[in-house]
């Protein structure tokens, strides 16, 4: 990793202005002068200095986002016609796509649709829908007036489906893998929350601290994977170099309970999309999901709410 030089981070801030950007923007025409003008860089500059950072031209990260985000589409959403999520996903033409996207991933994208994801748990998962332990029960809560669910699987508090507000929020963002690296985690947490209690953010009642993630990991490549770590904030809150500020917008989200350890995180992810998921008659909408952290770790055991953005089925 480049050393972190005032001017580094100051560049680092400006390419996370332009992730932001696309990400919102990822169903719609985008062009190279208005990513460099979200950069505040000429456009020369812009895609040199882009290319150096992130390893790839804005064309080229442009259009991989846009078809991990379909290939995600095509296996979460089978009932969606493959011609209608490229659409979704900002090809205008579906023989470009078709192309492309059997040139990134080796399939057709129909084929594809029929493959289960390769290296997770989810796949085995599925293939043993009854398993005593991870079967759910569905009931309606008198006190919250909403419904939830219940299940054996020893990991899990409970789960239900809810709106959740929008957030602002501060963040320092990774690129690369980051599975299971526990000092990588930990190196970020501690700039952020060391940037934050600076300013007197830390705490407070409506305190959150949470892991977004951008990217499938049984789609993107694991070197280009995209995780934030973010904590609420003040929306005229100033940022600056590394620590960048975005806005989580207003939708439903499946919250997930867990009390688990650090080793048991996959297992429960997969537990969610693998079996939770394909029986709740929701799928997941195509937006970032994370972990909220809602108290401090004690004894190795981490309670969390898995939410991933859903929509009805």
């Amino acid at each position: 990793m480049q050393e972190s030089t005032p001017q580094y981070n100051e560049y680092i801030s400006r390419i996370n202005k332009t992730f932001d950007f696309i990400e919102s923007k990822l169903d719609q025409p985008i062009r190279l002068e208005e990513l460099a003008a979200v950069a505040h860089f000429s456009k020369f500059h812009f895609n040199r200095i882009f290319h150096a950072v992130v390893g790839e031209t804005p064309f080229q990260f442009i259009m991989r986002l846009r078809l991990e985000r379909a290939a995600s589409c095509i296996r979460s959403n089978k009932k969606e016609s493959i011609s209608s999520i490229a659409f979704k996903c900002g090809f205008s033409d579906i023989a470009i796509f078709s192309r492309n996207f059997k040139s990134h991933f080796k399939t057709s994208a129909s084929a594809y649709r029929q493959t289960a994801p390769q290296k997770s748990n989810i796949s085995q998962l599925e293939s043993n829908p009854k398993q005593l332990d991870d079967q759910m029960v569905m009931y309606f809560c008198r006190d919250l007036q909403t419904i939830k669910w219940k299940t054996k699987m020893e990991l899990i508090k409970d789960a239900e489906v809810k709106e959740l507000p929008k957030m602002t929020v501060a963040y320092i963002r990774n690129m690369g893998q980051y599975n299971g690296d526990q000092q990588l985690f930990q190196n970020l947490r501690s700039k952020l929350f060391t940037w934050a209690g600076a300013r007197g953010l830390l705490g407070g009642s409506d305190f959150k601290f949470m892991v977004l993630y951008h990217d499938d990991p049984n789609v993107a490549l694991s070197d280009k994977l995209r995780m934030s770590l973010c904590i609420t904030i003040p929306a005229d809150t100033r940022v600056e170099g590394e620590i960048g500020k975005m806005e989580i917008e207003r939708t439903k989200y499946a919250v997930a309970r867990f009390e688990l350890k650090g080793t048991e995180f996959s297992k429960a992810w997969d537990w969610v999309y693998g079996e939770w998921l394909p029986q709740s008659g929701y799928q997941p909408d195509d937006k970032p999901y994370f972990e909220m952290y809602t108290q401090e770790p004690k004894d190795g055991i981490y309670t969390i709410e898995f939410c991933v953005p859903v929509k009805l089925a």
